[in-house]
């Protein structure tokens, strides 16, 4: 991966990490909870080969706050550029 493409992903993750826990601190808010609601997004991948068996989960839990954190997190990203 390019180092130019690094940083914008670590910015994103960091955004979304920002903005998931800001949904998980007012979730007991209601008047909030538009924002705070997750859409869960799942996938658990797996084969049987006989001489090979994996499992693997994935899960995905996405709500307006932390797609806003992602948002804010790019445009302070470049801003800085």
């Amino acid at each position: 991966m390019k180092r130019s493409v690094i940083k914008p992903v670590l910015f994103v993750l960091f955004g979304l990490l920002a903005g998931s826990l800001a949904a998980h601190l007012l979730s007991s808010v209601e008047a909030v909870s538009f924002l705070t609601d997750a859409m869960t997004v799942s996938w658990y991948p797996r084969a049987d080969l006989g001489f090979l068996k994996y499992e693997l989960g994935f899960q995905v839990k996405i709500s307006v706050l932390s797609l806003l954190g992602a948002v804010l997190a790019y445009w302070i990203y470049r801003k800085m550029r």
